[in-house]
């Protein structure tokens, strides 16, 4: 029996984060059936019922430590784990289960990670200290192979795929409809639907202001029907609540709690997806609905550039009028073409990701053979 290990941000009600879980997990069952996976998780039962894996909590030192000892390799699991812009700390956290990882002699694996931005020198540091002693690494975008060999990594022991949520299959839409009825939306005939994918810690910024202007435009004038969306539930319904207070009958809104395929239904029923949650956006490519990203961290631009588009703005700089002339140019019918492209270069980034499961299997093989 071989034992898989595997560390992230697993347990936060974060469906960008559950969703790569399951891509991870889907592919390892699939590729090495015999494995038995563990996940560090900050609900494990949760986390244990959902993907029928074995679950510790992340936080348990003795559990965390015991579970490291008895596995044959540690996957550090896709999202952007290693970086310090919105916390100087997880970073440290993620380091530190590969540390403890290599004081058993186990084994680390980099499993289609977005890396960076690191801003702080030590923690540049200590990343390429850890990564130059991991058996395996592959990264999501160019970009973080770039910033890999940056800090001091070998070109040729890095290897670039794609989130592993891209991997997911598409889904059928009545799922999602069953969902959006009971949530209370229906689809007007004639009306275009737009759903919002929105991450806003401050909901008195000027971007929730231009965002409420957006939404009564396209509400008022352009005959769209809008859905506000959570991706990071704990998160992202204080900044929904907020549009919902100031927009009342114009938006419908998703408050309840959904897995990935029933997720991936509900934005399959959309005409148009708006996200500033990465994994929206990715959501829409599997699903092959037109999106416009809405940046506020590198991984949206790098994500994008990926399939050949480009962000229209940055929460920083987005404006209402400018948003409003986006959505009626995506609604064309001579977008078409483009969202053709979009929907190839999404297949080639699929077909990528099995570099993971082929560098894990040889890393296997060699382990047991040592």
């Amino acid at each position: 029996m071989t034992r898989i290990l595997i560390s992230g941000y697993y347990g936060f009600n974060n469906i960008g984060d559950e969703s790569i879980l399951k891509a991870v997990v889907d592919a390892l069952k699939k590729e090495i059936p015999e494995a038995l996976i563990t996940v560090l998780s900050k609900t494990p039962l949760l986390t244990s019922e959902k993907f029928k894996v074995k679950s510790v909590d992340r936080k348990s030192p003795f559990k965390v430590l015991k579970a490291l000892s008895k596995t044959d390799l540690l996957i550090s699991g896709g999202g952007s784990l290693l970086q310090d812009v919105t916390s100087k700390r997880s970073i440290l956290y993620y380091l530190m289960i590969m540390w403890g990882a290599m004081f058993f002699r186990k084994p680390v694996f980099i499993y289609s990670q977005g890396i960076g931005p690191i801003k702080t020198g030590i923690n540049r540091r200590l990343t390429a200290c850890t990564l130059k002693k991991a058996k395996g690494i592959v990264v999501r975008d160019e970009l973080s192979k770039d910033f890999l060999i940056e800090i001091g990594l070998k070109e040729d022991r890095i290897k670039v795929a794609a989130d592993p949520v891209l991997r997911i299959p598409r889904v059928d839409l009545q799922e999602g409809l069953k969902i959006l009825r009971t949530e209370g939306f229906v689809r007007e005939a004639g009306k275009t639907v737009i759903g919002f994918a929105i991450k806003e810690r401050d909901i008195t910024s000027p971007f929730v202001d231009q965002l409420e202007l957006a939404v009564k435009t396209l509400s008022l004038e352009k005959n769209c029907q809008i859905v506000l969306i959570p991706f990071h539930f704990d998160e992202d319904v204080a900044v929904i609540n907020e549009l919902k207070h100031r927009l009342g009958p114009l938006v419908y809104t998703i408050d309840n709690k959904y897995l990935t395929e029933e997720m991936l239904s509900i934005i399959g029923n959309m005409d148009l997806l708006a996200g500033v949650r990465l994994h929206s956006l990715i959501h829409a490519a599997i699903m092959g609905v037109k999106m416009i990203g809405i940046s506020y961290d590198p991984k949206v631009n790098r994500f994008l550039s990926s399939i050949g588009l480009k962000a229209h703005s940055s929460t920083i700089d987005f404006h209402n009028e400018f948003f409003v002339e986006e959505v009626e140019s995506l609604l064309k019918p001579s977008y078409e073409e483009v969202q053709e492209k979009v929907s190839k270069k999404v297949e080639k980034l699929v077909e990528s990701l099995s570099v993971n499961e082929a560098l894990i299997i040889e890393i296997l093989e060699k382990s047991k053979g040592s």
